[in-house]
């Protein structure tokens, strides 16, 4: 039960994160923080079965912060971000 639960609650997030984006123009570094965190928030909770919530905060934490810097990278890349 608590798998299920688990698996809904990542395509509810999944579901939210594409309509916000899907409204304005956001940055490539706004994108890949969003994108960072919920992908290392699913993959630590998914990975971990004792500490699922503080494996996911983790991950998700990691994943904001790679995808923050990559998406920072292609901003500068396409000159909205002064290098």
């Amino acid at each position: 039960m608590k798998k299920i639960i688990h698996v809904l609650s990542m395509f509810v997030i999944l579901f939210a994160f594409t309509v916000s984006l899907s409204y304005g123009q956001t940055s490539s570094r706004t994108k890949g923080a969003i994108i960072g965190g919920v992908a290392g928030a699913g993959t630590g909770a998914v990975i971990s079965k004792n500490h699922r919530a503080k494996h996911a905060v983790i991950g998700g934490v990691v994943g904001a912060g790679t995808g923050y810097m990559i998406g920072r990278h292609r901003d500068k890349k396409k000159g909205r971000l002064a290098k």
